[in-house]
């Protein structure tokens, strides 16, 4: 823009300066020898003069018109130059992130790991600066709660290679009475709301990854999440992106194929991606305590789905916590973490959208034929393949459930894993459907 100004004011010049050379000409010019001797001749005289004033009168107008046509050619020309010069001009480095929604193959996004008084937290940032690709494009931001001394030394061990901020208020939640054995919940929900503030508001990134510091990760995880979040950018019934499978234990997931991914309505936490606008929602009414089973409320979920993982990208190996171990023995413990790379990046995951999904999956898990649960504990019917067990209703679901191995529990009537109701599972080397019946119209919040 200055360089355009410029070219304009020069021409202006050269205007300028032309006419007034031409009007110095004209002023500056000797007067005809006096005749008192003969009229005709100082009427000849006269006649020459207004000759030659209307010649050089012409001359400056064509000259003027040739400064103007000058002028527009300037003005054209530096306007293309201008547009040239940005488009080639590679862009100003930014300050951090975001990068715009069009550029989801260089958007920054940053590892924000959720830290307290687990000095074990090393096992969590050596894999996850093991496997990153790059330093840029996924920051590491640890932020500590409870300011545990030996924890903060673990972290600081790292120098530059992660970022290390502390939750600042340390000190007890007021809660209910009753809720007073559960202080720690309050607490973590006050940090996630506190650390998601600094990512989104301080930091102001366009989208973030979030683990706990009892989380280690596969070998892929970073091109799983690079591969999902344009995914999360352009579909509008997608709200996270989980690197877990709540039913992921080894011998019901099919280790050979890695790369199979599902929606789930279930929000699985455990290692997931959101975006800058998904905060925007939930800080205003962001929970007291619980934030996760409150992240599976219908007034939170809104019909909204998250991608999940056949084998999981993470696993836990923090029995010690708030929960004291709840779920650990018996099944988190047992979860198969992903040893292969998936290329992700080159794969076409356009079938996770919506409408893509349903018309294919939907039909999938309704051809597939009907056993009962017995026939399947029995291993009968090996002929079949795959195979679909129907529940009618929430005692049913959570009968063949226990009896199949799976997780149970259902929160606001959405059982673990879940798509429409629909389970997909391993089960003795072959893949079954726990499913309601065809005419499913949705989940009953009263199921628990």
């Amino acid at each position: 823009m200055l360089k355009k100004s410029s070219l304009v004011l020069w021409g202006a010049a050269l205007f300028v300066a032309w006419n007034g050379l031409l009007l110095l000409f004209l002023w500056s010019r000797p007067p005809g020898p006096a005749s008192s001797s003969s009229s005709s001749s100082s009427a000849a005289e006269r006649g020459r003069l207004t000759e030659e004033v209307i010649r050089l009168a012409q001359d400056a107008e064509a000259e003027l018109e040739r400064q103007k046509e000058l002028l527009r050619q300037i003005h054209r020309y530096s306007g293309l130059w201008n547009r040239r010069r940005s488009a080639t001009k590679p862009p100003a480095p930014s300050p951090s992130p975001p990068a715009p929604d069009n550029a989801a193959a260089t958007t920054v996004l940053p590892v924000l790991v959720m830290a307290c008084d687990r000095s074990t937290v090393r096992r969590c940032l050596d894999k996850l600066l093991r496997y990153r690709p790059s330093a840029q494009r996924f920051p590491v931001i640890v932020s500590q709660d409870c300011g545990h001394a030996e924890t903060a030394r673990v972290i600081a061990s790292y120098g530059d290679a992660v970022a290390h901020i502390r939750q600042p208020e340390l000190g007890d939640v007021a809660v209910p009475p009753e809720h007073r054995k559960f202080q720690g919940y309050y607490k973590i929900a006050r940090h996630y709301r506190w650390a998601l503030g600094q990512v989104f508001r301080t930091f102001r990134y366009r989208a973030a990854i979030v683990v706990e510091d009892d989380l280690e990760v596969a070998p892929d995880f970073f091109e799983y999440f690079q591969a999902a979040f344009p995914l999360l950018l352009a579909d509008r019934s997608l709200w996270c992106v989980s690197a877990w499978n709540d039913n992921g234990k080894e011998q019901m997931v099919d280790a050979g194929q890695a790369e199979l991914l599902y929606r789930t309505d279930f929000f699985p936490g455990l290692g997931w991606l959101l975006l800058a606008e998904l905060w925007d929602e939930l800080e205003p009414k962001w929970p007291r305590a619980f934030w996760d089973d409150w992240m599976r409320q219908p007034e939170q979920r809104r019909g909204r789905s998250c991608i999940r993982p056949e084998v999981s990208r993470t696993m836990t190996f923090g029995r010690k916590g708030v929960s004291h171990g709840q779920f650990f023995d018996q099944y988190l413990k047992f979860i198969k973490l992903n040893d292969r790379f998936v290329p992700f990046t080159r794969l076409d995951l356009s079938y996770l959208k919506k409408e893509e999904y349903e018309r294919s999956f939907l039909p999938r898990v309704y051809a597939a034929p009907e056993v009962r649960v017995e026939e399947l504990q029995g291993n009968q019917r090996r002929e079949l393949g795959t195979v679909r067990v129907q529940y009618t209703g929430r005692d049913s679901f959570k009968a063949f459930a226990k009896a199949l191995g799976l997780m149970d529990d259902l929160k606001s009537g959405v059982p673990r894993a879940g798509y429409r109701g629909i389970v997909s599972f391993v089960y003795r080397g072959r893949r079954v459907y726990l499913a309601p019946p065809s005419d499913w119209t949705g989940y009953d919040p009263s199921w628990s």
